[in-house]
């Protein structure tokens, strides 16, 4: 698999999230968090992470004796690749429906409605003549 092909299941992505959260872990400790969340089988995290391996979404230290992993995927990437499937999927590509669904329907810091604020002013004025 090439780095343009990523496919991830969403059992993955909530490794994943782990993973660049703690920036690396055993699989051991990856499984313990996952099942703070919800129910886990060891073995069931233990194939998934050596399958991620395979598939270069994870890279693996072996030199000791519990093998530590790390993401092989950078998080900005694969939000966009989720994001574009999201937008074309479900919002028609619309950014704006986008943008109103998720002010609308989660919370929202001060910070980041200046930042969405200065977004909005920044395309405002590329559009300007």
């Amino acid at each position: 698999m090439t780095k343009k092909d990523i496919h991830i299941t969403e059992a993955e992505l909530e490794i994943l999230q782990v993973l660049w959260d703690k920036k690396e872990a055993t699989v051991k400790e990856v499984h313990e968090e996952l099942s703070t969340e919800r129910e886990a089988v060891y073995t069931t995290t233990l194939k998934q992470m050596q399958v991620m391996y395979e598939k270069g979404l994870l890279k693996r230290d072996d030199s000791r004796r519990q093998h530590i992993y790390y993401p092989d995927v950078d998080i900005k990437r694969v939000q966009r690749k989720f994001m574009d499937k999201v937008m074309k999927n479900l919002f028609s590509g619309s950014a704006g429906e986008l943008v109103m669904n998720a002010l609308s329907n989660y919370k929202t810091t001060p910070e980041e409605l200046d930042q969405i604020k200065n977004l909005i002013e920044k395309a405002n004025q590329s559009k300007k003549p």
